[in-house]
């Protein structure tokens, strides 16, 4: 399979003597796309056209963008399943995972559709008699959306949706680990005929992602990734004061209490921990029970953990998958292999299996601490740290004794230790009874180290404006 070129301006570009990049099948460790890496002049371009593109875009009836959203969502639809395919191929997630995640975004795209009438200003009271005071929203401009390589047509949707509702053209830069699905998606937004230059995807070097965010025109970039990358992207920032929005790196708590159903808990945890090989945000990587169930639910989670198995998913679906490549891989052993040295216990798991594929089995680690590596650092793999507490104040203190504050689970049917862990807990999310899923009409955002501004729902569209107060005399 060959990339056809970066999307730049609505068509295709063919890459000519730049760079090349080249996509491997985690699941198999071999290539299977080749393409080109876009150059300086084609992302200085890209944004040009970008910020021609929307002066008329944002003075369109937001009801009219709506209508082109909705043309994208209907094209992306007719394509799911050659972006699927691709999306499979270059995450190694069955095709099933990979079809549902294109739909979802389908699915997300309608619902941002939906607040063409709802973006809202506001008119305040003045202390002058004469005088009205209105709060009014307006697009941003260009935005630089960076997508990661764990979910990256949910993510990219997740960043232009609410971008182009808002009247902001995007500039798009994927996964350099995972471009292939959004390169079929680039199809989809040439059959809707969105405006040319409203949208351009392009994969690019780290090198040309900063010309792309240090453009003088962009004046917002948006990413999901890691704690270093949203550093990088800081800087970018500094360079014309560009609004930055964050979601960065999750290490998310969950409190077991006596009373928790410890059968619902082993098969939510093992579902959470080995979904996508564990490379989630949300997943669940610090597990924090009581000491009068732990001896119960450790020997449920050995087993239910020694019992999943894992391979190739394109052959066979219900397997769980491997990791990105060969460095996420070994950076995870590394860590378990320091979590033993330092006291922890390796229950089950804990190898690097031989064969092709970047595999690395469910991993539960025992007699963990609060100060190890494991515990403070996130694993982003199918790894699980367990400790015991015997007050739940206490394992409230330790959830939230952290650098991370994303999301994060308490099990229990005692409403007043919810209602505590509600109004202390120190993270964006907390999920009660269930595991994470990021509702697309609630507000996904991170505290502390985890990021800043945040995604979905109606404050996750007001990220991607900016205010003009109008004080009218009359």
């Amino acid at each position: 399979m060959n990339i056809h070129g970066n999307f730049i301006g609505g068509r295709f570009i063919e890459g000519g003597a730049h760079p090349s990049i080249e996509v491997v099948n985690p699941a198999s460790g071999k290539p299977f796309a080749h393409g080109t890496m876009a150059s300086e002049a084609d992302v200085i371009e890209a944004v040009d056209l970008a910020k021609a593109a929307q002066r008329s875009w944002a003075k369109l009836p937001a009801i009219e963008r709506a209508d082109a959203l909705r043309r994208l969502a209907d094209a992306v639809e007719r394509k799911a399943d050659r972006i699927g395919e691709a999306l499979a191929r270059e995450s190694g997630k069955s095709h099933a995972d990979a079809l549902a995640e294109t739909t979802y975004a389908v699915v997300l795209m309608r619902y941002h559709a939906e607040w063409a009438r709802r973006i809202e200003g506001e008119v305040i009271e003045s202390d002058t008699p004469d005088e009205t005071l209105m709060l009014m929203r307006a697009p941003i401009g260009v935005v630089a959306c960076l997508i990661p390589f764990n979910f990256p047509i949910y993510t990219l949707v997740r960043k232009i949706a609410p971008a182009l509702i808002t009247g902001n053209a995007v500039v798009v830069r994927p996964s350099n680990t995972t471009p292939t699905s959004a390169m079929v998606f680039a199809e989809a937004i040439e059959e809707a005929g969105l405006p040319s230059g409203l949208v351009s995807i392009m994969a690019m070097t780290h090198e040309t992602a900063g010309v792309m965010c240090t453009r003088p025109e962009v004046g917002m970039i948006t990413l999901t990734g890691s704690v270093a990358a949203g550093q990088t992207v800081l800087e970018y920032c500094k360079a014309n004061i560009a609004k930055p929005s964050l979601e960065l790196g999750g290490k998310t708590p969950v409190i077991v209490e006596p009373d928790a159903d410890l059968d619902a808990v082993t098969r939510m945890v093992l579902a959470a921990k080995t979904a996508h090989c564990g490379q989630v945000c949300t997943s669940v990587e610090r597990l924090y029970v009581h000491h009068s169930v732990h001896g119960a639910l450790l020997q449920k989670l050995r087993d239910a953990f020694s019992a999943r198995s894992y391979g190739d998913r394109g052959a066979a679906p219900d397997h769980m998958g491997p990791l990105a490549n060969a460095a996420a891989r070994l950076r995870v052993h590394h860590m378990v292999e320091r979590a033993r040295e330092d006291g922890a216990k390796v229950e089950t798991g804990g190898f690097i299996p031989p064969g092709e594929g970047y595999f690395y089995p469910p991993t539960l680690l025992s007699h963990c601490r609060q100060d190890m590596e494991i515990v403070r650092e996130e694993i982003f793999g199918p790894v699980l740290a367990v400790m015991s507490y015997g007050d739940f104040d206490h394992a409230l203190v330790m959830a939230s004794d952290h650098q991370f504050g994303l999301a994060s689970v308490v099990f229990t049917e005692n409403y007043r230790k919810v209602m505590k862990a509600a109004t202390e807990i120190e993270a964006g999310e907390l999920y009660v009874n269930r595991f994470p899923a990021d509702p697309y009409q609630g507000y996904h955002a991170g505290w502390k180290r985890s990021g800043l501004g945040g995604d979905d729902g109606k404050h996750g569209m007001l990220e991607f404006t900016q205010t003009r107060l109008v004080v009218l005399k009359h």
